[in-house]
Parts: structure tokens; C-alpha cells; sequence
């Protein structure tokens, strides 16, 4: 057993796909295929079943998963640390973050991290806030960033920054249903929302909740998966939505969409990471970075 057939395992298992999980390591898929039929008849255990043109863990290889991360998490902080005993942080550190954050917040200081860490190599994967606490918890990731709350008592949790959440409809759509004392109907509003888990979500749930109702009191015309996707179906004039302002900034100035004057609490972004795992020097780096370039004035 090798931590190369660690990682193509890993890899499969996460992907469902070898083909995909080959491509993912640049590498040949039948090196992949070879790599974990060696490793099968190396322990003489079935760790997946084929299922059509992908392929499902057996019980044995979802036990075998969590000591396989295990193992590879071990091995990079061994290598971090000794690259870290020779000078600047160095390694891998793996990311989750949520939509909003990935898009419009991140990258830039990603970018200025990288320039001053070029030894630490960063991986980010982009999934809604549920997701990411999850893979956090389970060890996919090193940290997270959400904009949306969190309730894993395994979570250290710390605020980097906030955000600003804004209703908007399309510029020619007609006005919205008004109850007598002039405030919008939100029972009355056709509603374009992001799926469960999402932090851009609760924006909603947290707006129908101060008037003592739920998202079930409501009508939810179209539910998708992207802020993208939702602000396209708000600029087609389908519905209305609350979602970050950052998300919309450049359709509401393009006057594709027209913000609709609401009260709504500002957000949180925030960092979390496994309280009890150990944080590699490059984790720590990168920890220490994001926390203070994000730091709320």
C-alpha cells in the first residue's frame, strides 16, 4: 500500500468516477483502474461496487475512507513541517467555500496570499454553506468560509467579514403586491430562491421569519442551485429574490435590475476549522492571513 494508491482511492471515492478522478490527477485511467485493483487484491477486500459507468464504496471501503484521509492528512503535515523547518510556510491547505464567497470575495486574496506563501499550494472547492460545515467536520477540507451559520459543536468559528443583502426584480417587471399599510406582501411575491443549505437562502427565511412566517407561507416559484443561475432568472423577470449585493452590483448599475428598498441585516462571512485537527504551518499562514485582510472596520 502506497499514499499514491491512497490518493487515486481517495479520489475515486469522492468522485464516484474513475475517469473523472484520473483526469482530476492527471494521470491515465487505467493507471487509476490498475492502482486500486492492486490495492483490492493487496488486502484482499472489495472497497467498491461498479454501478453502471461509476462506482459506489461497499461498506468496507467507506470505513477504509476515513483511515485513507487519515494517513494522507499525517503524511502532508509531516511534509509541512519540514518544509517549514527550511523557511516560509509550505504545503497544501485545502478549501470549502460558499457560492458568494468563492466568487466575489475570495479570489483576490487568495491571490495576494499566494504571492507572498508561493510554496503553499491551494486547493478550493465551492459548495453552499451546509456542505462546507460538513467538510470540515469530516476532514475533506482544512478550512471553511460561509456565509451562513454553522452548528457543528466540533467548529472553531470566527468572523472575517459581512455582507450586504439586498431584494431585487427585474427593471420591467410590474410593481410589487403592497398590503394596506404599504409594505411589500411577501405571501404575494413570486419567489426565485437558492437550495436548502444555502446561506444565500436563509436571507429569506430570516426576512419571512420577522413577519412570523415560513418559507412554506410562501411562494416559491423556482428554487435553483447558483447565484448565477437565480440572478438570471430575476433578470428574466420571473420573480424576486434577497441575495448578496455583490452578486448583483453590475446588473442593478446595467439597470437589468432595480433594488427594492427593504430592511435587511447585514451577514457574516466566516472561517471554520476542526477544533480538535492539527493545523499544518501553511493552514496557519493562511488562517492568520484571511482573518486579518477581512477583518470588519
Amino acid at each position: 500500500m502506497t499514499l499514491i494508491q491512497l490518493r487515486i482511492f481517495l479520489e475515486v471515492a469522492q468522485r464516484g468516477h474513475v475517469t473523472r478522478a484520473a483526469e482530476a490527477l492527471n494521470m491515465s485511467q487505467s493507471a487509476a483502474s490498475a492502482a486500486i485493483a492492486a490495492l483490492e487484491a493487496s488486502c484482499q477486500v472489495k472497497l467498491f461496487d461498479r454501478v453502471g459507468r461509476g462506482i459506489q464504496l461497499t461498506e468496507p471501503g467507506r470505513i477504509f475512507m476515513r483511515e485513507a484521509r487519515a494517513v494522507l492528512d499525517r503524511a502532508a503535515m509531516a511534509q509541512s513541517v519540514l518544509q517549514d523547518l527550511a523557511g516560509n510556510p509550505a504545503g497544501p491547505v485545502a478549501i470549502a467555500a460558499s457560492q458568494t464567497i468563492a466568487a466575489h470575495w475570495l479570489p483576490r486574496r487568495l491571490a495576494a496570499f499566494y504571492s507572498a506563501n508561493p510554496r503553499v499550494r491551494l486547493n478550493v472547492v465551492i459548495r453552499n454553506t451546509h456542505e462546507v460545515e460538513s467538510a470540515v467536520v469530516e476532514g475533506e477540507v482544512n478550512v471553511g468560509l460561509v456565509e451562513g451559520p454553522t452548528q457543528h459543536s466540533a467548529l472553531i468559528r470566527r468572523r472575517i467579514d459581512h455582507d450586504h443583502m439586498v431584494m431585487v426584480v427585474s427593471s420591467g417587471q410590474l410593481p410589487l403586491p403592497v398590503k394596506a399599510a404599504g409594505e411589500i406582501d411577501l405571501r404575494a411575491v413570486n419567489w426565485v430562491i437558492r437550495e436548502r443549505g444555502s446561506g444565500t437562502r436563509r436571507g429569506l427565511e430570516d426576512l419571512a421569519a420577522r413577519e412570523g412566517l415560513s418559507l412554506n407561507d410562501l411562494n416559491i416559484f423556482l428554487v435553483l442551485p447558483s447565484n448565477e443561475a437565480v440572478r438570471e432568472a430575476v433578470e428574466a423577470g420571473v420573480g424576486a429574490t434577497i441575495i448578496s449585493r455583490h452578486v448583483v452590483a453590475s446588473a442593478i448599475a446595467a439597470g437589468k435590475l432595480i433594488e427594492i428598498p427593504i430592511d435587511l441585516p447585514q451577514r457574516d462571512y466566516a472561517l471554520v476549522r476542526h477544533r480538535d485537527r492539527h493545523a499544518t504551518p501553511a493552514e496557519k499562514a493562511l488562517v492568520a492571513y484571511l482573518t486579518n485582510v477581512g477583518r470588519p472596520e
